[in-house]
């Protein structure tokens, strides 16, 4: 299976899975798939609202990191147990508008749900690729 090969809590390049293959192990496995393309995000506005949509956050969310982490982590954990998580960022902005310290900090948000996740022992493995 393809998600033995992978850390159960990581944050990394997608370079050698591909999403649907990914999806697929998901699937397999039980596990929660969220998935986002950002192919039209240019600003952390875009990306922010490209996830939330995507993941079906709700109305009511910040659009900012610290409301990324809670959507990520305590709302999801509040709402019972959870078998595990596949996250896909797919074509994060490469640009002056989404520098590479915002894709920094938003893959670090992602880094500590991971962290989240791992104290629960809960898989969380989220892959990202670049525009």
């Amino acid at each position: 299976m393809l998600l033995q090969t992978v850390r159960p809590n990581i944050v990394q390049s997608i370079r050698a899975y591909r999403v649907d293959e990914l999806q697929d192990a998901a699937q397999g496995a039980g596990q929660h798939f969220l998935y986002a393309n950002l192919t039209s995000a240019q600003t952390k506005q875009d990306v922010m609202e490209a996830i939330a949509e995507s993941f079906l956050f709700p109305a009511h969310f910040g659009k900012n990191l610290d409301a990324l982490y809670d959507c990520m982590t305590d709302l999801v954990h509040k709402s019972g147990a959870q078998p595990g998580f596949v996250v896909v960022l797919e074509q994060l902005p490469d640009n002056p508008r989404f520098d590479r310290e915002a894709r920094e900090q938003l893959l670090d948000v992602f880094r500590d749900a991971a962290d989240f996740w791992a104290e629960r022992k809960i898989p969380f493995r989220c892959f990202y690729s670049f525009q």
